[in-house]
């Protein structure tokens, strides 16, 4: 391909990219009205229950902002309705709806800006840092939109948006180079194979994430719920924020949605490491060297085995096992801004 042709092609592909982010911009402000109608849709229920039962005795509120105070067969009512999927059938919600519409339709953007990069580059688009995000957001995209075919995690509509529009902003602000060759010790079959599967890797880890940041939401939501309701009375303030979580499942079912997530990204990001020790022989002799990327990408291995031999063997459930997770994600992200960026050595491909 000529240099115009490449050109013209890139060009291509960051309209291509720019479009997608406007996109995935109106899929979160959609997925975003839906929770905001969730917590108000909770708000009515617990407004009709309270008043049903209210009495001197049963209710004292104050001013909007003061605290409302229960007691406990009002509350048991309020969180058994809460809780009650049938109460509250967000499944025909037309700003899910739209939402998800939206997200394919940015997805497909995504994927022809991938392809045109690729095809300017005449090679895979993943050999430095803006083709990297702009490959690992799009896996991180189609692993959500594949797992919605199994599992309705359509609430997580807004964090996995958001996530991928602010790593593509980051991205071609901050990231973005021209089509350039691959250094020689990329140009190996193990491009495609490593730094795929590693992406793929992420994207399972990002959905893990988000699975176990509202886990540890709905595991305080559920904890201020019950020590409210095994009280005779008091201030609940707390329970009913974030009302928007009690449509969603409860925190034991989101953390099992999570560890069988981020099994299948442990497995990926195994492989990930043994085939970087098999490429790192064939292009430098060896298979370990102490490379600060190759460091990085062991102890996230570790992290993650050590999250999944905690949960299997030690019984750690709950807000532990989700905080792990978490720190896992943490790592991976910072592999890839800060040690990509900042930190020298023989993986130093961030073009910039």
């Amino acid at each position: 391909m000529n240099l115009t042709d490449s050109a013209l092609l890139n060009s291509y592909s960051l309209y291509a990219l720019y479009s997608a982010m406007a996109v995935y911009a109106l899929a979160f402000i959609a997925f975003a009205i839906d929770l905001a109608r969730r917590s108000s849709a909770v708000g009515a229920i617990e407004a009709d229950l309270v008043e049903a039962d209210a009495a001197p005795s049963a209710v004292s509120a104050a001013s909007a902002g003061s605290t409302l105070t229960l007691k406990r067969p009002v509350l048991s009512r309020i969180s058994a309705r809460m809780d009650n999927d049938a109460a509250l059938p967000y499944g025909r919600s037309s700003s899910l709806r739209v939402g998800v519409a939206l997200t394919v339709l940015a997805w497909a953007l995504h994927l022809a800006a991938t392809i045109m990069r690729g095809f300017a580059a005449d090679r895979v688009p993943w050999a430095n840092m803006y083709e990297f995000a702009m490959t690992g957001t799009l896996l991180i995209m189609t692993v959500f939109l594949i797992v919605l075919t199994r599992s309705d995690l359509r609430f997580l509509g807004t964090f996995v948006t958001g996530l991928v529009l602010v790593l593509l902003g980051v991205a071609a602000l901050q990231f973005y180079v021209e089509v350039a060759p691959l250094p020689p010790a990329l140009q190996s079959a193990w491009l495609v194979i490593h730094v795929f599967v590693a992406s793929l890797a992420t994207g399972m880890f990002a959905l893990g994430f988000a699975l176990s940041a509202v886990q540890l939401l709905q595991f305080r939501r559920e904890n201020h719920v019950a020590e409210a309701t095994t009280a005779s009375s008091g201030p609940i303030a707390s329970a009913l924020r974030l009302r928007f979580l009690a449509t969603l499942p409860s925190s034991a079912t989101l953390e099992n949605l999570a560890y069988r997530i981020n099994i299948i990204g442990f497995i990926l990001w195994t492989f990930t490491l043994m085939a970087g020790s098999i490429w790192a022989e064939q292009a430098w002799g060896r298979y370990w060297g102490w490379d600060t990327k190759e460091v990085w990408t062991f102890i996230i291995w570790v992290i993650y085995a050590g999250y999944i031999h905690a949960r299997a063997t030690r019984g750690w459930r709950g807000s532990r096992s989700a905080w792990l997770a978490i720190i896992g994600f943490s790592a991976v992200m910072f592999n890839f801004g800060i040690v990509n960026v900042f930190f020298k050595g023989l993986h130093a491909y961030s073009g910039l």
